[in-house]
């Protein structure tokens, strides 16, 4: 999609972080734009804050964990704009995990935002922008927790590895009805994840926080001080909006992250040289 005056996108998680930082670099381009967050009070400061732009940001309450939810969001967009060009499953969030106390709370809430969240967003939209026949692109936001699992065993990089995959897999599938799929991989960003507990919703039970001392807590400070001094998610929004324009799969952020990448593979290469050396 060289073009997007005009057109239309859609942002999950768009009250902040990643999504408001999309949200602000579609509207700069001349789209429509629709904000979509489970927190409607950052959901309508925002919109607020974007309308210097001009009169088509509109926001729309919803928790992407929910399908209904997101058909109500998608049916809101419609309804506001017409056709919708570009999806960003943008919403995330992050619990604790780790080898102690593992919590069936927390990887149901993770894997129902995170991955499920994707999975609805593109259940709800791709039919739509397939039957306009206008060209569409979806974004789908993974981590670089997603191609390598340094953060150990959690929910979260479960989540973002199973992004990866569908949206590969989508991107294949979605080529020759020339619809884009991206999949952002970010390093450190400047964002409120760490806080995301603040919207966890009643069904999955209370934030569980990790004792300090333990492991679990130990890494939790270290991510959190690191989110502090990440790169801005502005600059991120910018690496999608030329990744949507050149039609690119994969959009990466941090290429000092490199050699982690390459030890994973170096490691899975080496297993495939030793089976077929058998």
């Amino acid at each position: 999609m060289r073009e997007l005056a005009g057109k239309t996108a859609f942002v999950t998680g768009g009250a902040s972080g990643i999504g408001f930082a999309l949200g602000a670099a579609f509207a700069q381009a001349g789209m429509k734009v629709m904000l979509a967050d489970i927190e409607t009070g950052a959901l309508a400061s925002a919109v607020k804050s974007l309308h210097d732009f001009g009169p088509n940001i509109r926001g729309v309450a919803c928790d992407v964990a929910d399908p209904l939810s997101v058909e109500r969001a998608a049916k809101a967009s419609y309804e506001a704009f017409g056709n919708v060009h570009v999806v960003c499953n943008n919403a995330g969030v992050a619990a604790a995990g780790g080898i102690d106390n593992i919590s069936l709370d927390n990887w149901r809430w993770v894997l129902d935002v995170n991955l499920m969240g994707v999975l609805h967003g593109i259940r709800s939209f791709l039919p739509h922008i397939r039957a306009h026949g206008e060209g569409g692109h979806i974004v789908n936001t993974a981590s670089m927790a997603g191609m390598n699992s340094g953060l150990g065993f959690s929910p979260y990089v479960a989540s973002k590895f199973a992004v990866v995959g569908m949206s590969e897999g989508l991107a294949t599938q979605l080529k020759p009805f020339g619809i884009g799929v991206t999949v952002l991989c970010p390093g450190f960003v400047r964002t409120g994840i760490g806080e995301s507990g603040r919207n966890r919703p009643q069904r999955y039970g209370a934030t569980q926080t990790p004792d300090p001392a333990s492991p679990a807590g130990l890494l939790l400070a270290q991510l959190a001080e690191r989110l502090q001094s990440g790169l801005d998610p502005a600059d991120v929004a910018a690496r999608v909006l030329a990744a949507i324009r050149e039609d690119e799969l994969y959009v990466f952020t941090h290429p000092e992250m490199r050699g982690e990448l390459e030890e994973r593979f170096a490691a899975i290469m080496a297993a495939m040289d030793k089976v077929a050396a058998r």
